[in-house]
């Protein structure tokens, strides 16, 4: 890991300039898009075989109900419960947020019910290039379907033998998604944006991915409803002297296996804690062979307050609060994609079994987004109703509205109805 020592006076943007800039891919995504919206499932196999090395006929792009079921058998016994386990969790955590219809009876008379509706068809993107993230199917399928949603429909790229990991297969069986395509990255995005022979378009694509993925994302939308666009996997550390060096190294090591253009910061007042997690991690990084080399920035605080301040202006997808210090402060952060509080809520909870959603808003977008949850598959939706004499006691301030503004058809249609 790349380290960079950082002094108090440090600014969010000089952390966030730490993380390499990311790749200008707008070009390359818009050719695939373009293609599979033209060429359906020609393209697709066309993509599938130049990226994921498998060579599939149209009928094989729909991988077959019969192989869910035999992937859960197929499971290690303490897999298939840790799936279980996040599955139970992420879904009580969905069903908490779900909220019930609101009605406002206005002194006009008049009545506006708020309902909140699923979408119809969800897409859900899971990665599987650098390793198959059943976590990442569990975190959408399961928000998803607890939000509502009737159809779920599951892109992921098949290996060069055109099979889908079996993990994966697995995670959809549990979570009773049978529509799984094997087709990712790019064309998949397309795919469940504007549709093909093989797959149905969706109402909304959410998942993580590369830059290719998240750009296309960024095109479709509008098309399509997008869960966010989100860049690579971001963790900040505020730890108070006396913290565990060595499990905070391993919560920035265990990020840093992400990849090497994440972002991963430890701030602390204490220059021991500061040194002590330095050298855990030049001790330990080595006999890890996944972790990437990611850029680690140590940054040294004036005190517990300024840390925490200085991380909710990066915003950071992760940030996690270790000591009585920094925990007590907890209330006052108010940008960060998920906060994790006290020395046992290691980030990797959060990214398995916690019941929080790891779909998080990256880049500094925590100031303004949020996690994956059940409102990315649902929409609200007013019902308005003008019983009795509202309408008489609307009508005029509504048509001296419309009348300024130049629309007198508009006055005439509520006049009409007084």
């Amino acid at each position: 890991m790349r380290m960079v020592e950082l002094g108090p006076d440090v600014a969010a943007a000089e952390i966030r300039a730490l993380a390499p800039a990311p790749r200008d891919v707008e070009d390359a995504v818009r050719a695939v898009v373009d293609e599979v919206r033209a060429e359906g499932d020609a393209a697709l196999l066309r993509f599938t075989k130049r990226f994921d090395g498998a060579e599939l006929r149209a009928e094989q792009l729909r991988v077959p109900a019969g192989d869910l079921e035999q992937a859960v058998g197929a499971l290690e016994p303490e897999v298939l419960a840790g799936l279980r386990t996040a599955i139970a969790n992420v879904g009580a955590v969905v069903q908490a947020q779900l909220r019930a219809e609101v009605s406002v009876e206005l002194p006009e008379g008049q009545r506006v019910e708020i309902a909140e509706l699923p979408v119809r068809r969800a897409g859900a993107c899971v990665p599987a290039a650098r390793s198959p993230l059943a976590s990442t199917l569990v975190m959408l399928a399961v928000t998803a379907r607890a939000a509502g949603v009737e159809e779920i429909a599951v892109c992921t790229p098949p290996g060069p033998g055109g099979e889908v990991h079996p993990a994966i297969l697995a995670a959809c069986a549990l979570c009773g998604v049978g529509e799984v395509y094997r087709v990712g990255g790019t064309p998949a995005v397309a795919a469940l944006a504007y549709g093909t022979e093989s797959v149905p378009a969706v109402d909304v694509v959410a998942g993580p991915g590369n830059s290719f993925v998240q750009e296309a994302k960024r095109q479709v939308a509008g098309a399509v409803g997008v869960d966010g666009i989100a860049g690579p996997s971001e963790l900040v550390v505020v730890a108070d002297g006396g913290s565990d060096a060595e499990a905070v190294a391993l919560d920035l090591l265990a990020q840093a296996e992400h990849g090497e253009d994440g972002l991963l910061v430890l701030m602390s007042p204490d220059r021991a804690l500061l040194a002590a997690v330095r050298a855990a991690v030049v001790r330990m990084a080595p006999d890890r062979p996944t972790v990437k080399d990611a850029p680690l920035a140590l940054v040294r605080a004036r005190d517990a307050r300024a840390a925490v301040r200085l991380a909710d202006m990066v915003a950071p997808e992760h940030l996690e609060l270790v000591g009585p210090e920094a925990e007590a402060l907890a209330g006052t952060v108010r940008a960060a994609g998920c906060l994790f509080v006290g020395p046992g809520a290691a980030t990797a909870f959060g990214d398995y079994v916690a019941g929080s959603n790891h779909v998080l808003p990256t880049g500094g977008a925590a100031r303004f987004q949020s996690a994956l949850s059940a409102s990315t598959f649902r929409r609200r939706m007013a019902r308005v109703s003008l019983p009795g004499g509202a309408a008489a006691r609307l009508a005029p301030s509504g048509a001296a509205l419309a009348r300024a503004e130049g629309f007198p058809v508009h006055a005439e249609s509520m006049e009409r109805r007084a």
